[in-house]
Formats: structure tokens, sequence, C-alpha cells
């Protein structure tokens, strides 16, 4: 027992050394506990890094909204409107659907009333897009010397867009030798031009080029269109903007629904490319 006790016998100054470590380690687990800057300044960073991104990716958004609405556009023909063109100015899909049955009858929107008759757009979104559109000069409705139906053009004859040579695309103002060439050789890609709505996809021909292109041009051919419940697997696989698997995917589709009914069921088939299917609807018949 007195061996234990001689293990805790401290002199004077070994006392106070033990009771200033002591009281070291006290201070030190205060200021550790009690120090709010401590364990709240790495969390705070942390926070404060989720806050800066969340408000990055809200900043971006804002500026999306934003930039869709404060788009200028420059003079236009309403009756080449694309899918794009009229998700920017507004349109809905099932409008700017109209404005394409309407077109595929050949007929032509000569107003801004006639185009809100055909589209059914709001007469708020009318008066906003409305100021844009222009018509060839060329276009008139004259009965009294035309005995032409409404929504058609009284208008002088356009030349064939497939049959344009590159000196023919050259003496429009805008294109040059590489413009006709792309023109062309796209032209060719395709087989040959379905409708002027191909035109748009020629890459480096910018809105004014293209109207110009549209108001001397026309597509002259109307080749028979592919029936879409008829036909096979290679006969979709051939056609522009379609491969084997698109192909596929639409006969088994159509199988499973005995048959297509309209352009818009095409929506529902995985991987299809619906920004061009008012293309596609030039190559394909739903009978």
């Amino acid at each position: 027992m007195n061996n234990f006790k001689s293990h805790f016998a401290f002199n004077r100054s070994q006392r106070n050394g033990i009771f200033l470590l002591v009281f070291i380690i006290v201070v030190l687990q205060l200021l550790w506990f009690l120090d709010p800057f401590a364990s709240e300044e790495p969390v705070n960073a942390k926070e404060q890094q989720v806050v800066e991104k969340l408000q990055h990716q809200i900043d971006s958004l804002k500026q999306i909204a934003v930039k869709k609405d404060s788009i200028s556009f420059q003079p236009f023909n309403p009756n080449f409107i694309s899918d794009y063109k009229g998700y920017l100015l507004g349109m809905s899909v099932e409008e700017i659907d109209r404005l394409h049955s309407y077109r595929e009858k050949e007929l032509w929107v000569n107003s801004a009333e006639e185009f809100r008759q055909v589209t059914g757009v709001s007469d708020s979104l009318l008066k906003k897009i409305s100021p844009y559109f222009k018509f060839p000069e060329f276009a008139s409705v004259s009965p009294k010397k035309n005995n032409t139906q409404k929504g058609h053009f009284s208008v002088v004859s356009k030349n064939d867009i497939n049959s344009a040579t590159s000196e023919d695309l050259r003496k429009i103002n805008g294109i040059g030798e590489k413009l006709s060439a792309r023109i062309i050789n796209y032209r060719q890609s395709l087989g040959g031009f379905r409708g002027m709505i191909q035109v748009h996809d020629v890459y480096g021909l910018s809105p004014e080029v293209i109207g110009r292109v549209e108001e001397r041009f026309d597509v002259k051919n109307s080749l028979p269109r592919l029936n879409i419940n008829t036909a096979t697997v290679i006969e979709l696989s051939e056609l522009p903007y379609f491969n084997y698997e698109l192909a596929r995917e639409v006969i088994s589709f159509r199988k499973n629904r005995d048959s297509i009914t309209s352009f818009e069921e095409l929506r529902q088939i995985k991987g299809f490319p619906v920004e061009k299917l008012d293309r596609i609807k030039l190559y394909l018949a739903i009978d």
C-alpha cells in the first residue's frame, strides 16, 4: 500500500505544474465548445457555396426567359414559319400545325387577319408579331382580274429549286459560290427538295437570304409520298431523316396500334426527331 501511495506523492512544484496543465486543458476545452467560429465557419462556407450555386442556376433561367421575351425579329414571310420560329414567336404547337396543314394544301396566307383565322392565334399575340409580317411584293389578291380562291396568290411564275444551277442561285443577293454549292450538295443528299422548308436547313443561309430564295424558287415536282401504314422497314430507312433503328421503332409502334392515324402520334416514339416532323411529313402519307 505504501508503495502504491508513493506513486502519488508530488512535491509542491510538481503539484503546481499539474494544476497549471489541468487549467490549460480546461481553458482549451471551453474555447473549443464556446467559440462559435470554430465549428460554424466550415458549415457556413459550405452552405454559402450551395446558395451561390442555386442562385447561379436561377439567374441562368431568368436570362433564358428574358432572352426569349426580348428576341428582336427581322421582317419575315409568315407562310414559312418553322416549328422553332413559331415557338420563338410564342405560338402553340396546335397553332403551328394548323398553319403547316394549311400550307400543305398549297394555300397561302395573304394578310395578318387571314393568319389569325388559319392559325387561331390570340389577338394579343397577333398584334405583337404582325408588324414583322412581310408578304412578297409580287403577291396580290385581285378578284376582279383573277378567278382565284381565297388564300391563293396571283403570282409571277417561280423557277424550280430542284433544277436551279449554281449560276441561278448566285443571282440571289447574299449567295456566292460556296453557298450555292452547299445548297446543291444538300439538295443531292436529299434526292431533291420536297418542300422549301428544307432550304432552311442549309448551313450558312440567313433568314433574309432564305426569304429571297423563296421569292424566286419553289418546288415544282410533286413526288408520291410513302404510306406510313404499309411501308416496310427498308423503305422507311431509306428516307431522309430516318435510319434503320428509327424505321424499326416506327414499324413496332404501328403494329402495337394496328395503324397510325395522325402524324402527332409519332411524337410518342422514343428517339423520334420531333423537330424534323414538318420535314418528314413531306415524304409520308397516312391513309
